[in-house]
């Protein structure tokens, strides 16, 4: 039996009376894109900051490859192979593209002795322009972050999660913000490096065509709860899926 990349077992975290994760379990396989869908308070950003140790859950056990990873911070995740973006941009405004990926993966590479004498680049140069030419945005490479579209930015946002070649991905409202016409090209761009990386994605979105069209399992969560999990199909299918959704 293929084991999960990542499974999640009685997931709780409360602030006072209000339940905001209330005992969520899942799995995440190898090379899944892995949806995760609700109405706004319905603990989806509780659950995924829990997971990626930004919180600490009040219950629950969070695995990664099968070994115990519950209540690790994010520094200590990402040596383990997860990246994450963020609902709001993490992109160095005065740096220009390429320098913002080479920073997102120096501090997760080697010792500071080693990158101390390692080549200006920490030698991940090559591993940056290729994800440049991927995101399409080798004519902006030498620009400023802040001198790009926020579309733009978007894109370098999400590159830089994937510099240090993780195995597992978790992306916040990738589109948020994001102008209509480029969306479809995220979803593209997405799935084209589930396919080339064959890496794990878990995707927070409240876009729900973009979701059905990428994702091969959603799970909705309503009240800190999982309502129902499964294909986009059957998703679609669910009576009490479209009941939480007023109709969609």
């Amino acid at each position: 039996m293929t084991r999960p990349v990542l499974s999640v077992r009685g997931l709780r975290k409360s602030y006072g009376a209000i339940r905001a994760v209330d005992g969520v379990d899942f799995d995440v396989m190898p090379g899944e894109i892995f949806g995760v869908i609700g109405p706004n308070g319905s603990g989806k950003t509780t659950m995924f900051n829990s997971v990626l140790g930004q919180i600490a859950p009040d219950a629950g056990r969070i695995e990664l490859h099968g070994e115990d990873i519950t209540g690790l911070d994010a520094v200590a995740l990402n040596r383990r192979g997860v990246g994450r973006t963020f609902q709001t941009l993490q992109v160095f405004p005065k740096m220009t593209v390429r320098d913002n990926l080479l920073v997102a993966a120096q501090e997760h590479r080697g010792t500071m002795w080693s990158r101390l004498f390692a080549p200006g680049d920490s030698g991940l140069g090559a591993k940056a322009d290729a994800l440049i030419e991927q995101f399409r945005l080798r004519h902006v490479a030498h620009l400023r972050a802040g001198e790009l579209s926020y579309g733009q930015q978007k894109l370098v946002d999400i590159a830089m999660a994937f510099m240090s070649e993780p195995a597992l991905v978790l992306l916040d409202e990738p589109c948020a913000g994001v102008n209509p016409s480029l969306v479809g090209g995220i979803r593209t761009l997405l799935q084209e490096l589930n396919a080339t990386r064959r890496g794990s994605f878990v995707v927070i979105e409240h876009n729900m065509d973009f979701v059905m069209a990428l994702c091969h399992r959603v799970m909705v969560m309503v009240e800190g709860r999982v309502l129902a999990v499964g294909t986009p199909a059957e998703i679609r299918a669910d009576k009490a899926v479209l009941d939480a959704y007023l109709g969609y």
